[in-house]
Formats: C-alpha cells, sequence, structure tokens
C-alpha cells in the first residue's frame, strides 16, 4: 500500500511562483508513474502533470505547459511540481497520484491506483 502526502500548497498572488511536494512511503517510488492532478470549486478533477517512471516521460496539461515542471527525487521518495507564473485560473486543490509502472503518463483518474488527500493552492488577482 502506496502512501502519499502532500505539502506547498497557499496563497499566492498571481505572477509568483510555489513548489509543491509529494511524499511516497510503503512502496517501491521507483516503480510508479506518478501524477499531479488538480480539482476547483465545481469542476471535475483534471490531470495536470506525469512523470513517467520508465524512462522520466513528462506530460503537461496545454493550460501548464511552459509554466509548471515536474521532477521526481528517488532518494527521498518525492515527486514535485514546480509552478511559476500563476494565474487565478490554477486556483484549485492538488493532489498526487500514482500509477503502476507505465511507459506512457496516463491522463485519466481512473488510471492511477493512489492518491494522497491534496493540498490547496489559491491565486489571487
Amino acid at each position: 500500500q502506496v502512501q502519499l502526502v502532500e505539502s506547498g500548497g497557499g496563497l499566492v498572488q498571481a505572477g509568483g511562483s510555489l513548489r509543491l511536494s509529494c511524499a511516497a512511503s510503503g512502496g517501491t517510488f521507483s516503480r510508479y508513474t506518478m501524477g499531479w492532478f488538480r480539482q476547483a470549486p465545481g469542476k471535475e478533477r483534471e490531470f495536470v502533470s506525469g512523470l513517467s517512471w520508465y524512462g522520466s516521460n513528462t506530460h503537461y496539461a496545454d493550460a501548464v505547459k511552459g509554466r509548471f515542471t515536474i521532477s521526481r527525487d528517488s532518494a527521498k521518495n518525492t515527486v514535485y511540481l514546480q509552478m511559476n507564473s500563476l494565474k487565478p485560473d490554477d486556483t484549485a486543490v492538488y493532489y498526487c497520484a500514482a500509477a503502476a509502472a507505465t511507459v506512457v503518463v496516463p491522463t485519466l483518474r481512473s488510471s492511477y491506483d493512489y492518491w494522497g488527500q491534496g493540498t490547496e493552492v489559491t491565486v489571487s488577482s
């Protein structure tokens, strides 16, 4: 059983930056594709970014491409989401998720086996 704990959320002004962290335990971290999703009030949870275990392939949603960067530190069993040039539309609860080893990064919620509790990000205008 994999446990995921997110941190790093908070309140930031538009144009600012935040770095989210997701600490994993209980599994072989390097064998999981890691993803970040977000859910804004009244909206469906949507894919933001992912990093495959195989070849470290990355994938980003169009809305965050060029502004967000996903990375992992296998020694610390942690995946990060660096968020720059934040916009009010980025306001949401951000969730970390883990999927059994895949070559490509899945974007569907149903493809992920484990989820964290989420960390809230609020971007003020």
